[in-house]
């Protein structure tokens, strides 16, 4: 018996199987949801369907989070599969790469600025408006991932930190237009894991081996410990639990201070 057993889950946003999305989906079979994804491109399509294979998952659907019209025909899509769903996870972020190097002010631009906040905040609201009533009457839950940079400031995330704050926002007043509904929403802000995205902010690896040393844990996150997190954040055990954002990062978020560890 798994925390998920009946339950259904969407999952937008998967790509790699070195991403927190593939760590969440993985999480999410293994407590017994069925699965539906999103592929964004056609050159991405055969490797989504291969990992949702893996996931014992036929429902893969075209989807551009940023085009109304394409989210409208997934949720069209989706509804001729299945008859609602209880859990949608939006594994979604981007910026152009000239927007994540050097000084913030050097980098930010209005094209940059529009499309990171579109991309990465926006399209939350526009998938839960436009799929809520798919959630209606089933105790849903919406989750999204967040980072530290929405709340603090770091070297070279720039404008995505910006994109976070608002996305942690989002969070929020999501939660308070559908808690009527019944339907939660909640975020994830895991710590730095070495993934296919991860890959374009610059100094990750210093990034990971700073955090290792000064966490709580003395380690980083994996996409395992993300997704197990997020099982349980979209599972009836936290039926009372909405608008929050759960830090998944070995404990560095709570640190003021870090002094190297002496004999």
């Amino acid at each position: 018996m798994g925390i998920l057993d009946g339950k259904r889950a969407v999952i937008v946003g998967l790509a790699s199987n070195r991403s927190i999305a593939w760590g969440i989906a993985r999480a999410l079979r293994s407590q017994g949801a069925e699965l539906a994804f999103n592929y964004q491109t056609d050159k991405l399509r055969g490797r989504v369907e291969k990992m949702a294979g893996q996931l014992e998952s036929d429902i893969v659907l075209p989807l551009d989070v940023s085009e109304d019209a394409q989210i409208q025909r997934f949720f069209d899509a989706l509804a001729g599969q299945w008859d609602g769903f209880d859990v949608l996870v939006h594994s979604v972020a981007y910026a152009p790469a000239d927007q994540l190097a050097g000084r913030y002010l050097d980098a930010v631009n209005r094209e940059g600025f529009g499309i990171a906040h579109d991309i990465s905040s926006y399209s939350l609201a526009a998938l839960a408006k436009t799929g809520r009533p798919m959630m209606l009457g089933r105790q849903a839950a919406l989750l999204t991932l967040s980072y530290l940079g929405a709340v603090r400031a770091l070297p070279s995330y720039n404008v995505m930190g910006l994109a976070k704050a608002s996305l942690e926002a989002n969070v929020r007043f999501l939660a308070h237009d559908l808690g009527p509904d019944g339907i939660r929403v909640n975020g994830i802000s895991a710590g730095p894991i070495r993934t296919l995205a991860a890959s374009g902010i610059k100094g990750l690896r210093q990034m990971l081996a700073h955090v290792s040393e000064a966490a709580p844990l003395r380690r980083n996150v994996t996409i395992d410990d993300v997704g197990n997190a997020a099982s349980f954040l979209v599972s009836d055990l936290a039926a009372g639990i909405t608008g929050e954002i759960l830090y998944v990062d070995a404990g560095y978020n709570i640190v003021g201070m870090h002094m190297p560890s002496t004999p």
